[in-house]
């Protein structure tokens, strides 16, 4: 560790124990570990590239030509890792050092520290666990023991609680840069206790690209002592028309949702599903034909607005994907740009697809290139098990057991 990269981790150790953050801030000094976050590329040919960092295992920009050679980067995020890190507001406990590609991270309470995506709750491109979506009242009960969890999300908990996969450090595993068929392996050891959750998890997810244009997200986890319940998904903001052309584009792309029902809420602003599966026919949540989005938008909120909806923010039970089975690759969704000529063709093996239109993103978020990510300027296909499955028997379990293997895989297809 480097003179003033240990002077700095000292000087936030003393302001952490000053603080009352933590209980010997010399041994959390010494114990620091010096973690390297950096941004990793895929490179295949001259025309299809994505980057990745292991902070949070995050899809940081897909990079494809549209029908006319033109390139675009059609996922939102940051343009610098350090924009997805920022300090809590309980005090100075990360330390970031470096430049260009790569930051050097001192977590000064190994394993326990709070942090933060920048803007909060946006989760632009991250890998989403230990369980992705909602879990009512952050608390389950799992062979007779009861479980509380952060609360992340009023009284419920979020996308894993205050600090899920999102927002902790990644080791890649293995890189292979170029080729025919590039890739990145990236390995986080999720332990007992983390955000409540019980038992020690191993969880591995990779990035490939193939051809012509096709990206997959591999997700797999093992319990290795404890049964826990284990439900990752992928939170990438999609606009084929760019990253940065805003709702004006996304509401002209057309959508599909291979999906004849869907699991309401009681309530738009918790967003927890009652136990019911519902049809979609007759409703605005119907997109099993190709239809512009911004159209079904309106319809949506001429119908719901004045119930609090805000936009889709639903679950989707994928056809085919029959209850506790998740082996098998299906169609999920269809987005196409016209004027770009960019269409995306996503295929899941998960029982549950959860749409969302960006709507958290009212009063904009300052994203790569400059560019304001506005409300609707995007959308986000989370592939996943449904939502608070844990408290509900009648859904497709999400129970992971000692010696099961959980797996997720997505498969982007893209042409134009």
């Amino acid at each position: 560790m480097a003179r003033g990269a240990l002077r700095l981790a000292l000087c936030l150790a003393v302001a952490l124990c000053l603080c009352g953050g933590a209980r010997n801030a010399a041994a959390a000094a010494v114990a620091a570990e010096r973690k390297v976050v950096g941004v990793h590329e895929l490179r295949r040919g001259g025309d299809f590239s994505i980057k990745v960092t292991n902070w949070g295992a995050t899809l940081m920009s897909v990079i494809l030509p549209d029908s006319k050679g033109n390139f675009d980067d059609v996922v939102l995020g940051y343009d610098t890792v350090a924009e997805y890190v920022v300090r809590t507001k309980e005090a100075a406990i990360i330390a970031i050092t470096g430049s260009g590609s790569k930051f050097n991270l001192f977590p000064l309470v190994p394993h326990r520290v709070h942090v933060n995506v920048q803007n909060g709750t946006a989760y632009f491109g991250g890998l989403i666990g230990r369980v992705a979506n909602r879990i009512a009242g952050a608390r389950f009960t799992l062979d007779g023991k009861a479980y509380r969890l952060y609360r992340n999300d009023g009284n419920n908990s979020l996308h894993g609680g205050h600090r899920g996969f999102s927002k902790v450090i990644w080791t890649v595993k293995e890189h292979v840069a170029g080729g025919d068929s590039p890739y990145i392996t990236l390995y986080y050891h999720s332990f007992d206790g983390e955000q409540g959750f019980p038992g020690d998890l191993d969880v591995y997810v990779t990035y490939q690209l193939s051809p012509p244009h096709v990206l997959t997200v591999r997700m797999n986890a093992t319990a290795r002592d404890m049964a826990t319940p284990v439900n990752l998904a992928h939170h990438a903001y999609w606009n084929l028309g760019g990253h940065g052309s805003g709702p004006a584009v996304l509401l002209r792309e057309t959508v599909q949702l291979l999906a004849s029902r869907y699991t309401p809420v009681a309530d738009a602003a918790t967003l927890i599903p009652t136990a019911a599966l519902a049809p979609v026919a007759g409703t605005p949540y119907d997109l099993r034909a190709p239809v512009p989005l911004g159209a079904r938008l309106a319809r949506l909120l001429r119908r719901d607005g004045g119930d609090g909806v805000a936009g889709f923010d639903t679950n989707y039970a994928v056809d085919g994907g029959a209850a506790g089975s998740s082996s098998s690759l299906r169609p999920v969704a269809r987005v196409r740009d016209g004027a770009t000529g960019r269409a995306m063709e996503l295929w899941a093996d998960q029982p549950g697809v959860q749409f969302y239109t960006a709507n958290g993103l009212a009063g904009g978020v300052r994203g790569k290139g400059g560019s304001v990510y506005e409300r609707y300027g995007a959308l986000c296909l989370e592939t996943q098990g449904f939502p608070d499955a844990v408290n509900h028997p009648g859904f497709p379990s999400q129970i992971l057991r000692p010696g099961q293997v959980y797996k997720h895989d997505m498969v982007f297809k893209f042409t134009f």
